[in-house]
């Protein structure tokens, strides 16, 4: 049963209940898919306090292929709104990371990304044609990578959405990048050579570690939370290597 909080966002904002499903759906598709067993305090964060109103809810799986299933959802002081997502392969899998972001202020999406990002020197050869391939000539609002996004694939997509036709299309381009990395999952065998294994491992570590050179992550929860609960919540849930 959802909890009530996630029922609310997904009453009271479309677009989060569209990709939220589309994820979930390409996340059954996997195989042995189990949840992950974690601090209930970091599933459920909750605050009623007036004009601090807040709620963080996290889905956290683990299924063949992957280490790592990771769902958030999050709204804050009921304007900004927050749906995160990334999917992190077992490192002895050749799959990508699997990675999204929607920042909505009110009615506006700042920021929505999504990607295939590499765990390895070459492995974005094996995709990139597919992604290439995704249309993504609708959108009118571009936005430039930060200087931490090198973790990313040349084919990231990161865009704000300036109407509905554009949320409909980011929708698609997110059921388009899931597909392809469904299809990779299920073409994967595990690799035992070590060299192969540790090259993923630090790329995955990177990966995390870039991520949290971006501010805006921390910049949100510290006006809720205290600086020491900030760095584990960032360094336990979103970002573990």
């Amino acid at each position: 049963m959802l909890s009530e909080s996630l029922t609310k966002t997904k009453l009271t904002d479309p677009l989060i209940l569209d990709l939220l499903r589309n994820i979930r759906e390409h996340r059954s598709m996997l195989e042995n898919l189990k949840s992950i067993k974690v601090d209930p305090n970091l599933t459920n964060i909750i605050s009623n306090e007036i004009g601090r109103e807040f709620y963080i809810e996290n889905e956290f799986h683990k299924a063949n292929g992957f280490r790592k299933l990771h769902i958030e959802v999050a709204e804050f002081s009921k304007s900004l709104k927050i749906l995160h997502c990334v999917f992190f392969p077992d490192p002895k899998f050749d799959i990508p990371i699997f990675g999204m972001d929607l920042v909505k202020i009110n009615d506006i999406v700042s920021a929505a990304i999504v990607d295939l990002s590499p765990v390895s020197q070459n492995q974005g050869s094996k995709y990139d044609k597919f992604l290439s391939e995704v249309d993504k000539s609708s959108f009118t609002s571009l936005r430039e990578i930060p200087n931490w996004g090198e973790i990313f694939s040349k084919n990231v997509f990161f865009a704000s959405l300036k109407s509905n036709s554009e949320k409909n299309d980011f929708c698609r381009v997110v059921d388009q990048y899931l597909d392809i990395l469904i299809k990779l999952n299920k073409e994967a065998k595990p690799d035992y050579e070590k060299e192969i294994i540790q090259e993923r491992i630090n790329y995955q570590r990177n990966y995390c570690l870039q991520q949290m050179k971006n501010e805006k992550t921390s910049m949100v929860l510290l006006k809720y939370f205290d600086a020491k609960w900030v760095d584990n919540y960032i360094k336990s849930v979103l970002f573990d290597f």
